[in-house]
């Protein structure tokens, strides 16, 4: 996957020697130990996350905090799971979420 994302990850902010492998719609996606389903997402260049139920408008993660429900994926086959709150474990599937 190319990775244009314009997410940078600070100095020192994670320990990168820990990495977990998850996949994103059947892609495998590298992230540290601890990064949040959005974060690592957005340092992996994926632009979108969900789709609006009504124009199926590309949304993305927001406020990163638990606020919006911008960043809602499917994850294991969980509906509407708030990335930006859920850890990365290793080998879970997340999706698109779509409506």
């Amino acid at each position: 996957m190319k990775n244009d994302s314009s997410f940078v990850r600070l100095d020192g902010a994670s320990n990168s020697s820990s990495k977990v492998f998850f996949y994103w719609e059947g892609e495998e996606i590298r992230a540290n130990k601890g990064d949040t389903i959005a974060a690592a997402l957005l340092v992996a260049g994926i632009r979108s996350t969900r789709t609006t139920p009504a124009t199926q408008s590309a949304r993305a993660p927001f406020c990163m905090m638990g606020s919006c429900f911008e960043c809602r994926v499917e994850v294991d086959g969980e509906q509407n799971v708030q990335g930006c709150m859920r850890l990365v474990e290793p080998g879970i599937q997340v999706k698109r979420q779509r409506y």
